[in-house]
């Protein structure tokens, strides 16, 4: 379980590529490794992944085909960076919201406006994805919670804070950059219920 509060980002120092299966070390901050064990379980941009070896600062997960075809990691090279979240623990302040690490879909940046004190960026969504988001809904974008503001037909935006456009991979996302979303499962639960129960009364 994630509640969508990135740690901060950390740079891709190696990818080992096989045949659809891909191995990569991340460079971490030291409180980002604070307690980290094998088998532990690691946000990177959204996507939950399991910790294969722990060797100084370096850090190296291993990714099937279907996390390489679904989310944007499958188009990391060395050198970029992954917004990180350790799992959350028993006990621990939850700032943002329930996540589970399953990427749904990837969605792009459609259009990006800027202001004095923030940043409103927009987002397509598709027909099957839109039933889903709501505004001031949560949703997860990259890994981050964050609110929804205004929907449209086909796209949807979130205002950031300088806050989050410093501590995530935001602060430099452009029109057209690949973005993982994660739909609330909350508000996944309820529509999909309500769906149910009302075509069963039809």
């Amino acid at each position: 379980m994630f509640t969508g509060i990135v740690l901060g980002m950390a740079e891709v120092i190696g990818i080992d590529k096989k045949d659809k299966f891909q191995t990569h070390t991340l460079r971490f901050t030291d409180k980002m490794r604070d307690g980290l064990e094998v088998g532990a379980s690691v946000a990177h941009n959204g996507c939950c992944l399991t910790v294969t070896e722990v060797k100084g600062e370096s850090v190296k997960f291993d990714l099937m085909q279907e996390t390489l075809r679904i989310t944007n990691l499958g188009e990391l090279s060395i050198g970029d960076f992954v917004n990180i979240e350790r799992a959350a623990k028993f006990g621990d302040e939850i700032g943002g919201h329930s996540m589970s690490g399953h990427i749904n879909r990837m969605t792009h940046i459609v259009a990006r406006e800027e202001s004095k004190n923030n940043v409103t960026l927009w987002f397509e969504i598709d027909e099957s994805t839109r039933k889903y988001v709501l505004e001031k809904g949560y949703v997860g974008l990259d890994g981050c919670s964050l609110t929804i503001g205004t929907v449209e037909n086909d796209r949807f935006c979130v205002h950031l804070i300088p806050e989050t456009l410093q501590r995530t991979l935001f602060g430099k996302k452009q029109v057209g950059s690949s973005v993982n979303i994660e739909i609330d499962p909350q508000t996944q639960a309820i529509v999909d219920t309500v769906e149910r129960v009302l075509a069963s009364k039809a």
